[in-house]
């Protein structure tokens, strides 16, 4: 499996359809090769090579091409040959040396896996590995031992295999020139996969380690794909809430026979656990060209790509350190055509203009010295009036930060009320707000456009908005979250999602059947936060009950347009199920909790005077 970001569906399409057939340029043009490189501990990895015939027939010889992955190098045999090559048809078409490897402790290599295994920044010895010393052994074998190539080495990877290109980068070795962190994993704990500022990333969570399980016995291929997890239901609302508490799922399903996912459970703050996995914590100035990729609307891992970008470019890097961020759900640049997501529309195949005038030219330029190599500092494609804009910096040098104030009657204003208000809603754990209006089983991979209308009805969200805007306002940059809140628990979460409202005359969408867009409340950005940790992530205070406190957070960025005639929303609520875990919204370490211990709370927002509830968003001519 190639594209690894989509892991899940993909258990889901092999069990229900029949494995493509193999390309059969790829069987006509390249010999395949087998290999177990012995890293510097002793260990051996298996590795998959892809060498072009003309290599031996006319002397040729070709840059290498290098994924690490700990999902599959499949298919396994040197008589078996992939769909594709690399990071597109592109790039089997041109010509590569295409290397696979499964990553220690998984499937065909020796060792134990780790979870994104820690760096270890003051090596002593060779037992002192990780995957930042596993890729230079790999990148140093492959250069002396594969005939045919030039020294030159790219490598990519999408998802948890954009984190291993990540630690490519660090202490990287010589010949590695180019690489591409795809929608990468950056910190599991720091709004990644699994924890968003303190709350468990529950459905996503529990449906990934109900099938990524820790091989089991000496290495060997992946066994055939046997039955996904029975739900007993298609409803995952019904689902996860008869879950009840985190620990029930601990001793009905999970059993501490899945390390992943007790890892989360013991871990639910950001402790030396989740810091020794932060990769970016170690980045250098760095010398391969870095082309860092995400989707806006990614699932999993949306600020990923942008951490590492940002954190490169404080590192100091010493060549190219370029950014594309997209409007795509998890590695949706790398398949189909990207003019859609969802409902919402973006008028250009943006997966292909992707792929053929961003990725493609960027190795090829970097690796076989073609195309003039003058790549824009920031690709980024707006969303709202549907554009890509060349960028020399990110977030742009003419942003001004731009309030917008929480309002009695529901209005987003751009001035402060004088007078302070609050606003309430009753917060109940047996009734948590869904975040699509009918959750499946299956996470959806659209929920970041979807509509919003089902939410702004229910009593417990908050509804704020701005009269029809009068002219554009275009946000490029992150998002700042200030909430003046009380609640009567001792511990709540508070969401805030970004929204954009389309007026009522908005032109219908073709074909005929499909949603009808006039008035719809497309989510641009929402965010979760665990009132616990907002003096600090590493260490939870509980809230006195009735008192004023604040939350202080920031948002993922985004390069959206709101458009004349359309208005600015922007919900509080205090669940957002089963996408994130309940909070019992009493003050204790949640996995531990028992069913009892879920209780409504009163939660209040202040509104206006000098310091009351706003988020700030970063606004360009």
């Amino acid at each position: 499996m190639r594209y690894c970001a989509a892991f899940l569906l993909a258990l889901t399409l092999q069990a229900q359809t029949p494995t493509p057939p193999p390309d059969p340029f790829i069987k006509e043009n390249y010999s395949k090769f087998d290999h177990h490189i012995t890293m510097r501990d002793g260990v051996k990895l298996f590795t998959s090579v892809y060498i072009p015939k003309d290599v031996f027939s006319e002397g040729k010889s070709y840059p290498i091409m290098l994924q690490r992955t700990p999902y599959s190098v499949a298919p396994y045999g040197i008589d078996k040959y992939p769909t594709n090559l690399g990071p597109s048809p592109l790039f089997s078409r041109e010509k590569f040396i295409v290397v696979y490897q499964d990553v220690r402790g998984r499937n065909m290599s020796e060792g134990t896996f780790t979870l994104t295994r820690p760096f270890k920044p003051n090596k002593q010895s060779p037992k002192d590995i990780d995957e930042s010393s596993d890729a230079y052994d790999t990148i140093d074998w492959l250069v002396k031992n594969i005939p045919g190539n030039t020294g030159k080495v790219g490598i990519w990877g999408i998802s948890q295999p954009g984190f291993f290109a990540s630690a490519a980068l660090i202490d990287s070795h010589p010949a590695l020139v180019a690489v591409s962190p795809q929608a990468p994993v950056s910190d599991y704990y720091l709004n990644d996969d699994s924890y968003h500022n303190g709350a468990f990333m529950l459905a996503h969570r529990f449906r990934f380690y109900s099938n990524f399980k820790d091989r089991a016995g000496a290495p060997a291929p992946p066994p055939p794909p046997g039955p996904a997890f029975d739900f007993g239901t298609p409803d995952g609302y019904e689902f996860y809430l008869n879950l009840g508490s985190l620990a029930n799922a601990e001793e009905k399903y999970f059993k501490r026979t899945q390390p992943f996912w007790t890892q989360h459970m013991d871990h639910t703050t950001y402790d030396e656990f989740w810091k020794s996995r932060s990769i970016w914590r170690h980045f250098k100035p760095t010398k391969p060209n870095v082309l860092t990729v995400g989707g806006w609307y990614d699932t999993e891992d949306p600020i990923g790509p942008l951490r590492i970008f940002k954190e490169l470019e404080k590192a100091g890097p010493q060549n190219k350190n370029l950014l594309v961020m997209g409007p795509w759900n998890h590695g949706g640049f790398a398949r189909g055509d990207g003019d859609r997501l969802g409902n919402v529309m973006f008028g250009a195949k943006t997966g292909l203009h992707y792929r053929e005038k961003i990725e493609f030219p960027f190795f090829m330029h970097f690796l076989k010295g073609k195309g003039d190599g003058n790549l824009a500092k920031a690709w980024i494609f707006e969303t709202g009036v549907n554009q890509w804009r060349k960028l020399n910096t990110w977030p742009p040098e003419k942003a001004q930060t731009k309030a917008f104030h929480l309002a009695p009657g529901g209005t987003l204003a751009t001035q402060a009320p004088a007078a302070q208000t609050t606003e309430e809603y009753v917060s109940d754990p047996a009734k948590p707000v869904p975040y699509i209006s009918t959750v499946t089983v299956t996470v959806s991979n659209t929920y970041m456009t979807e509509d919003q209308r089902f939410a702004s009805a229910r009593p417990d969200v908050l509804v704020f908005k701005t009269e029809p805007l009068e002219q554009d306002v275009t946000v490029m940059g992150p998002i700042n979250v200030d909430l003046k809140v009380s609640t009567s628990g001792t511990d709540s979460d508070f969401v805030v999602k970004l929204i954009d409202v389309y007026p009522g005359d908005y032109p219908e969408p073709t074909p005929a059947g499909a949603t009808r867009m006039g008035s719809y409340q497309q989510l641009v950005r929402g965010e979760p936060f665990r009132g616990k940790y907002r003096k600090s992530i590493e260490k939870p205070v509980a809230f006195t009950p009735n008192q004023p406190d604040r939350i202080q957070f920031e948002m993922p960025d985004v390069a959206h347009t709101f458009r004349r005639g359309h208005r600015i929303m922007v919900h509080v609520q205090s669940s957002w199920f089963p996408l994130t875990d309940r909070n019992p919204q009493q003050f204790l370490d949640i996995p531990k909790a028992r069913n009892s211990d879920f209780i409504k709370a009163t939660q209040r927002v202040f509104l206006g005077g000098a310091d009351g509830s706003k988020i700030e968003l970063v606004v360009v001519p």
